[in-house]
């Protein structure tokens, strides 16, 4: 199959062919029609993580089941959205919400191969069909980050009425964050070091919002969403009411921040990690999804322009997911004919 390929990390992807998936039982395969770049594209290659080599990245997908491993009782055609936080079966079993946290979790476009490429197979648990009155584009820009800020805020324990501050918004989490805070009831704030981002979120409905470069902002949140890190932690700290909670998903600008330990306990403040989500948030999400939940669409590309779609996502211009549409396939040979009857049939 034609995809984008990592030969090493660090490295730079090219484009070109590589084995296609087979699925085996329990998994499906699906034809993405439109996937999404996350900053996983580009942290792999600069081997934060490493992924096993040759790696195909893309975490977000919406696309159509192309081909059914023994066991699975789906159909091809099926137009589905992939869930990216592949957790084990005893985890979801034991676990329940929590089973991101069990061994065994992978993220596609991670762990294991992604979609910026024909082909990518997931358990069968891992899909669900595509919400009704959503683009493609849409569909493919809603998983990793909607789920993300959605299990970011169940673990803050946002109630209606409280105040959310969104800090660096203009990404996929922080865009996420913002319609799901606002549909939560909550009065949401911004920053951002573009006062056209703090304008649109304003537009989409934020209460206002103040410039991350900042040294402090003259807000008081009960739950500040944090993604960027060591730039703005100090006066995300700072923004909290006595008792409030930060919740923490990754940090764009660093990976390692100072706590002042007598404003942690003396404001009792919470900081809370979390990342990715279970399969039942997963399916709340996209509930929301098909009930009109707002899914911030930056910029779409066609798959071919997968460099110049990285070059968006790393200037910070975006403000939402940038997606990349696939080619549609070529029409059916004799041999491919011949597998989609067979997996019609098993």
């Amino acid at each position: 199959m034609d995809a984008w390929i990592l030969d090493e990390s660090p490295g730079t992807y090219r484009f070109g062919t590589i084995d296609t998936p087979e699925p085996t039982y329990g998994e499906v395969r699906v034809r993405p029609v439109a996937s999404a770049l996350n900053h996983m594209d580009l942290w792999l290659t600069r081997g934060l993580p490493k992924p096993a080599l040759p790696h195909v990245p893309g975490c977000d997908v919406a696309g159509v089941i192309d081909a059914v491993g023994e066991g699975v009782d789906l159909d091809c055609g099926a137009e589905v959205v992939v869930n990216p936080a592949v957790s084990t079966l005893d985890a979801i079993v034991h676990l329940g919400n929590d089973a991101p946290v069990g061994r065994g979790f992978q993220i596609l476009g991670e762990q294991r191969w992604g979609g910026h490429a024909d082909g990518v197979v997931v358990p069968a648990r891992n899909v669900v069909p595509r919400p009704e009155g959503r683009s493609w584009e849409e569909c493919a820009a809603y998983p990793l980050a909607t789920l993300t800020a959605y299990r970011m805020l169940r673990r803050a324990r946002l109630v209606a009425g409280e105040t959310v501050l969104v800090v660096g918004v203009g990404g996929g989490v922080s865009m996420a964050a913002l319609a799901l805070a606002l549909r939560m009831g909550a009065e949401v704030w911004v920053t951002s070091r573009e006062q056209a981002k703090i304008d649109q979120a304003v537009a989409l409905g934020a209460a206002g919002g103040f410039d991350s470069s900042d040294p402090s902002w003259p807000v008081r949140a009960h739950v500040v969403v944090e993604s960027v890190g060591p730039a703005t932690w100090d006066a995300s700290v700072r923004s909290l009411v006595p008792g409030g909670r930060l919740v923490v998903c990754g940090g764009t600008s660093g990976q390692k921040v100072e706590v002042d330990l007598p404003k942690l306990f003396f404001k009792q403040i919470e900081i809370i990690g979390s990342t990715m989500g279970s399969h039942e948030e997963f399916d709340a999400v996209t509930r929301l999804v098909s009930q009109g939940l707002p899914v911030a669409v930056d910029e779409v590309f066609d798959r071919a322009d997968y460099p110049a779609a990285l070059e968006r996502l790393r200037s910070g211009d975006q403000l939402g997911k940038v997606v990349l549409l696939h080619p549609e396939p070529e029409p059916p040979t004799a041999s491919r004919t011949s597998s989609i009857a067979a997996c019609h049939a098993s």
